[in-house]
């Protein structure tokens, strides 16, 4: 008979949140994608677990991920109710929202890391680069064009045929992002800087499952 594995039904509490570092975070999700590539996922009590979460919450960091269907961040890191915010945009760049989403992750709720997830053959970095006007579209795309024009001096082929390009420019975008939310956050630059937080980068493999740090 095989062996059944326990069944979590607890949720992050204040007390375990103010007791975490930024790295232990950071390890924490590493050890979750770990489990989701091999497949050997943790079994959770959702239903306990929301009856749990209903009287308060205490995630561990925020993730700003692009809205892909085919990157699910709670499977992607293994993660269970009330673990982590999650915010997400085509193309995972910042605005003043997702600004103010993590600083309400980080300032008011104690999250100890801010983890921007790109992916590999992002439409939206594919649209940005092929140029593309349509509706409201082309103004969310002006948000990733300047990790294309990163690239000016790129000799291979600047279209979204080319792999290599992609994946440069979404590379890019995440640090673009990186960047930008120390540049118009002051509240989370100064808690990076006081060691209250990390921002870093990752991509996601869309073929293995595997995500990449960039801490």
């Amino acid at each position: 008979m095989a062996e059944t594995k326990p069944v979590v039904a607890t949720i992050v509490t204040q007390e375990q949140q103010n007791n975490l570092t930024p790295n232990d975070v950071i390890s924490w999700l590493k050890a979750g994608n770990q489990r989701f590539v091999s497949g050997v996922v943790t079994n959770r009590d959702h239903s306990e677990q929301v009856r749990l979460a209903a009287f308060g919450q205490y995630p561990k960091g925020i993730i700003l991920s692009c809205i892909d269907s085919r990157v699910p961040i709670e499977d992607v890191f293994d993660l269970g109710i009330g673990d982590v915010f999650v915010a997400r945009v085509a193309g995972n760049f910042e605005n003043t929202d997702i600004l103010g989403s993590m600083e309400y992750a980080c300032k008011v709720v104690g999250s100890k890391l801010v983890l921007v997830l790109g992916h590999e053959q992002c439409g939206a970095i594919k649209a940005t680069i092929n140029g593309v006007k349509l509706g409201n579209i082309t103004s969310m795309l002006e948000n990733i064009q300047p990790a294309v024009q990163h690239f000016d001096n790129y000799k291979g082929s600047k279209t979204s045929k080319n792999k290599e390009f992609v994946h440069m420019v979404a590379e890019q975008n995440v640090w673009d992002t990186i960047e930008n939310i120390r540049l118009y956050s002051p509240i989370l630059r100064d808690m990076e800087k006081s060691g209250q937080i990390k921002i870093i980068g990752g991509m996601y493999d869309m073929s293995t499952g595997v995500v990449h740090f960039y801490d």
